[in-house]
C-alpha cells in the first residue's frame, strides 16, 4: 500500500480511511431484541402492530376517493371498520366496543398532559379530506379551492390550502403517536416505574401467566411501535426493514441521510441494552439507554423536517408544483410531530406554542414563501444541532420516482461522494480554481395478550 505524501491527496486518504473505519465499526452488530424467562419468549408488543396496521389501512383510505368520512373515522377512533380482518384478530370482540385504537393513543403520553388540540387538528385532518378533498377529487386545484394537481412527477390531491392531506395526517401522526408513545410514555418512569412495576421487576414477579414483568413489558411496547412490522423483530436491525407508513420507515430514510447517518444502529442498540438492564435490575442503566432513545428518535424528526422543506424548495425551482407540494405537506406533518420529540430531559425540542407558530406562518401552502421556509429550516437546524460540518450536506431531490401517495425524494448522494466532492473542491482552490461554489383504549396486547393498557 503507498501512502500519498501531498497534502491535500493525504487529508483525501486519511478521510477515506476514517470513513472505511465508521462504516466497519457501522456494520458490526449489536445484538438482536431476543429475551427469554424460563426457555419461553418474554417480549410481547402485539398491540402496537396491531395499531401500526391500522395506521397504514387508515392511510390507505385517505388515498382513495372510495373513502368516506364515517369509514376513516370508524378506523380512526372506534379501530374497527378494516378491510382487513387481520388486523384485529385476536379481538373477537373488538367491533362491540373493546380492541385497541388509533385515537386513545395519540398525543397522550403520561409525560404530559393529553394535547387535544394536536388530536382536534388531525381529526380535522380527517374530516376535510372527506367531506372537501373527495368531492373535488377531478377538479383541478386552485388557492381557495381543492382538487388535483399533476406534474411530469406525480398527480396528488389537496385541500384548499394545498395541503396535500394523506400526508400532513401520517407525518403528524409519526410524532403524535408513534413518537410520543415511546419518548413520553412507555420510556417515561410514570409509565416503567407505575403501580408498583419497579419492585415487582426487582423480585422478578411476572404478569399472571406471562413470561415477563410488566417493566419488561413497558418497554417492549415501546420497541413494537417502531419494530413492531418487522418480518422478524429479532433479527439485527441495526438497518430497519423500512416497513410500514410510520416511524420504522422514516427512521430507516432519516438513517441513510446526510444529517443523522447511522442513527438507526444507535437507536437499535439503545432499545437492546435498555431492555438488558431492565433484567438485571439496573434502573440507572436503564434510564441511561432511555435517554438515548429519546433524543435520537427526537432528532430524527428534525432531519426530516429540514429534509422535507429542502426537497420542497428544489421541486419548486425544478418545475414540478406537484412534487413540491406533496414535499411541503409531509415537511408540514413532521413539523406538527416536533412537539412530541423530547431531549432526554423531559422537554420537547420544540414547545407546542413553537410548533403552532410555524404552521401558522405555512397555513396556506399557495402563498408560502421560499425565505420563509428557509427560515423554518434554519431555526430547525439550529435548535438539532445540524450542519455543525456544512461541507458534508448535500441536498435532496423532490425527484422520488414512486407512484402516488409515496413520498418525496430522498437524499441519494453519499457521505462519502460528498466528502469527496469537498475534499475535490478544497484541491481545486488550492490550485487556484476560483470555483463557484420524513378515544380510549383497552388493551395493548395484541393477539393472544389480554393485558390490560399499561
Amino acid at each position: 500500500m503507498t501512502i500519498p505524501t501531498s497534502s491535500s491527496t493525504m487529508m483525501l486518504f486519511l478521510l477515506l480511511l476514517g470513513m472505511a473505519l465508521v462504516h466497519i465499526e457501522g456494520a458490526l452488530p449489536v445484538g438482536t431484541y431476543s429475551f427469554e424467562r424460563d426457555g419461553k419468549n418474554s417480549v410481547s408488543f402485539g398491540g402496537q402492530t396491531t395499531r401500526l396496521n391500522m395506521a397504514d389501512e387508515l392511510y390507505d383510505g385517505m388515498n382513495s376517493n372510495e373513502s368516506s368520512t364515517d369509514m376513516l373515522m370508524q378506523q380512526f377512533k372506534e379501530g374497527t371498520g378494516f378491510s382487513d380482518p387481520s388486523i384485529l384478530e385476536g379481538y373477537g370482540n373488538a367491533a362491540g366496543g373493546y380492541g385497541p385504537n388509533l385515537i386513545g393513543k395519540v398525543a397522550s403520553g403520561c409525560l404530559n398532559e393529553k394535547n387535544e388540540e394536536s388530536v382536534a387538528a388531525l381529526t380535522a385532518m380527517i374530516e376535510d379530506f372527506g367531506e372537501n378533498v373527495i368531492p373535488a377529487w377531478n377538479t383541478p386545484a386552485a388557492d381557495g379551492s381543492p382538487g388535483y394537481l399533476s406534474d411530469d412527477i406525480r398527480t396528488i390531491q389537496v385541500n384548499s390550502k394545498g395541503w396535500e392531506l394523506d400526508q400532513t395526517f401520517q407525518k403528524g401522526l409519526i410524532g403524535a403517536f408513534s413518537l410520543d408513545q415511546i419518548v413520553n410514555n412507555y420510556l417515561q418512569p410514570c409509565k416503567l416505574d407505575a403501580d408498583g412495576k419497579r419492585e415487582a421487576n426487582t423480585n422478578g414477579v411476572v404478569a399472571e401467566d406471562k413470561p415477563f414483568t410488566m417493566m419488561e413489558h413497558a418497554w417492549d411496547e415501546a420497541f413494537g411501535y417502531v419494530y413492531g412490522q418487522e418480518p422478524d423483530p429479532t433479527a439485527d436491525l441495526i438497518v430497519p426493514g423500512g416497513d410500514g407508513t410510520l416511524l420504522n420507515k422514516y427512521l430507516k430514510k432519516a438513517s441513510t441521510g446526510p444529517l443523522v447517518p447511522g442513527i438507526a444502529r444507535a437507536i437499535f442498540g439503545a432499545f437492546i441494552k435498555g431492555r438488558q438492564a431492565i433484567v438485571d435490575g439496573d434502573y440507572e442503566a436503564r434510564d441511561e439507554q432511555a435517554k438515548i432513545i429519546q433524543m435520537d428518535l427526537s432528532r430524527v424528526i428534525g432531519a426530516l423536517v429540514d429534509t422535507y422543506l429542502n426537497a420542497y424548495l428544489d421541486a419548486k425551482k425544478a418545475g414540478n408544483p406537484a412534487d413540491a407540494i406533496h414535499a411541503l405537506s409531509e415537511a408540514y406533518g413532521f413539523i406538527f410531530s416536533l412537539a412530541f420529540t423530547n431531549n432526554g430531559d423531559g422537554e420537547p425540542y420544540f414547545t407546542q406554542e413553537e410548533v403552532g407558530s410555524i404552521l401558522q406562518s405555512m397555513d396556506n401552502f399557495w402563498q408560502i414563501k421560499d425565505e420563509d421556509v428557509q427560515a423554518i429550516i434554519n431555526e430547525v437546524d439550529e435548535r438539532f444541532g445540524f450542519k455543525k460540518n456544512e461541507e458534508l450536506r448535500v441536498e435532496s431531490g423532490a425527484g422520488d420516482d414512486a407512484g402516488e401517495g409515496d413520498d418525496a425524494g430522498d437524499p441519494e448522494v453519499s457521505r462519502e461522494d460528498a466528502l469527496l466532492d469537498t475534499l475535490r473542491s478544497s484541491d481545486d482552490e488550492a490550485a487556484g480554481d476560483d470555483g463557484d461554489g420524513g378515544a380510549g383504549d383497552d388493551g395493548d396486547g395484541g393477539a393472544g395478550d389480554d393485558l390490560p393498557d399499561n
